[in-house]
């Protein structure tokens, strides 16, 4: 029967083996009885006990033994049982993760309730366990998260909880790393998955339209939290969003209610924002580019997705995950990872994260399906797109800072005349200067001396 309970009887004396087997089977339970622990935790994985009952004093290897071979594993719980009472010892033994202890001889209704509650609780985590590891397949989240990196798996566990939340989450990380990925996880995970997901990315936005685009006007524009009304916004690049706009959407926050531009209605909405950045938001505000309660409310919740160069042999797992994926998308068969290929993924700085990764699997099987190639080849095809912009911000980046650089060298640092060329105000260049990292001295050192 698939709903009888099972447990694993160690003890050293043959009658008090055979004493709980018979307990046991007489109360409807599966037992294996073992006469050392050794032989016990051999057969451990593949009997997949529900609970554990264990002497404490044995030879060779004691219960107290058993309990930190248990402690590194997703193990079943331990109920320690002993003929030599010792509360100091029993209470060590719980501090460390026993479930129970009890003192020989016990009663046996006692001994039954105790196991049956043990099994049902490791039960009950387990298909927890289970659930938790559908969810994030489901959802998607296995696409940035895999692997067995601690930061990892905390990340997952942390992503299932968060989903039931109803306060913001803030998600900071490096370009690359998955950060929408994340919040369309976090969406698909929670109650409102049925909701619209609404994505809006504050830096690609001009900034006389932000606030249009967020709030809508009172003509006919929506705007991006009304189209969320019951599901999710997810402002990527927040640290991008214009002061007053950040204000605004502090309120709608707090209150639920906006007020499209243009319009003196207000409009009650229900929506959870989600916001990510790749940038210090606490520098920003200490530099007074980013409001400090706009970033207190925003990161109720907070996650850190962590760089590719730091989740180590994760890097080979999800170059192998990348690879079979494209290798079906391109009706291939998926190229064998050598020795020489996993040298070059984990030698790899990865700038580009996750996202670059996956560039460099799909370049990898295509060259596969052209019957060469290989993780090296691939890394070199990288290298060569490197001045490439990866996203459209990055781009309007360069050009804006080519553009200024330019303006400063032809009009000799007289910022004025810079601003009229530009066609931008004096104030709105300053700031794009802190932003794009100018160093506007060493621009005016670099202006010939013909120019003075």
């Amino acid at each position: 029967m698939p709903d009888r309970f099972s447990a694993i009887v160690i003890d050293d004396d043959k009658e008090m083996r055979h004493s709980l087997r018979v307990l046991l089977e007489r109360a409807g339970w599966d037992a294996q009885v073992f006469s050392n622990a050794q032989t016990a935790l051999s057969r451990l994985d593949g009997l997949a006990p529900d609970v554990v009952v264990s002497d404490v004093r044995m030879p060779g290897m004691s219960g107290l033994d058993v309990l930190d071979a248990l402690s590194d594993r997703h193990a079943p719980p331990l109920v320690l049982v002993s003929a030599h009472g010792d509360i100091p010892m029993a209470v060590d033994a719980i501090q460390k993760g026993a479930y129970s202890f009890l003192e020989k001889p016990f009663e046996p209704r006692r001994l039954l309730t105790v196991l049956k509650h043990a099994a049902e609780q490791h039960r009950l985590t387990d298909m927890t366990k289970r659930m938790r590891e559908q969810l994030v397949s489901l959802s998607g989240l296995d696409r940035v998260l895999l692997g067995s990196d601690p930061r990892v798996t905390d990340l997952k566990a942390d992503a299932v909880d968060l989903a039931m939340a109803r306060g913001p989450v803030l998600i900071r990380g490096e370009t690359g790393t998955g950060k929408e990925l994340m919040a369309r996880a976090l969406h698909r995970l929670g109650p409102r998955r049925d909701a619209d997901f609404v994505a809006l990315n504050c830096a690609t936005l001009a900034p006389y339209r932000v606030e249009e685009q967020i709030f809508g006007n009172a003509d006919t524009l929506r705007g991006s939290f009304r189209k969320a009304d019951g599901g999710t916004l997810f402002l990527d690049e927040v640290g991008a969003c214009p002061s007053d706009v950040q204000a605004k959407l502090l309120r709608a926050i707090e209150t639920g209610v906006i007020q499209p531009v243009g319009s003196d209605d207000e409009i009650q909405t229900d929506v959870r924002v989600i916001a990510a950045t790749n940038e210090d938001l606490s520098q920003m505000v200490e530099a007074g580019r980013f409001r400090a309660d706009f970033l207190f409310r925003l990161n109720t919740f907070e996650l850190t997705l962590p760089r590719l160069i730091d989740r180590g042999d994760d890097i080979v797992l999800l170059f192998e995950h990348f690879v079979d994926q494209l290798a079906e998308t391109y009706e291939v068969a998926a190229p064998a990872l050598t020795a020489e290929d996993a040298a070059a993924l984990l030698a790899h700085d990865w700038p580009g994260n996750v996202r670059e990764l996956r560039h460099v699997a799909e370049r990898r099987v295509l060259a596969a399906r052209r019957g060469g190639g290989s993780v090296a080849d691939a890394l070199r095809m990288a290298d060569l797109t490197d001045d490439v912009p990866a996203t459209l911000r990055e781009a309007v980046a360069r050009f804006e800072r080519t553009l200024i650089s330019q303006a400063i060298a032809a009009h000799a640092g007289r910022m004025d005349a810079v601003a009229e060329a530009l066609g931008i105000g004096r104030r709105t260049l300053n700031e794009k200067i802190v932003k794009l990292g100018l160093e506007k001295e060493k621009l005016l050192d670099d202006i010939p001396k013909s120019a003075d």
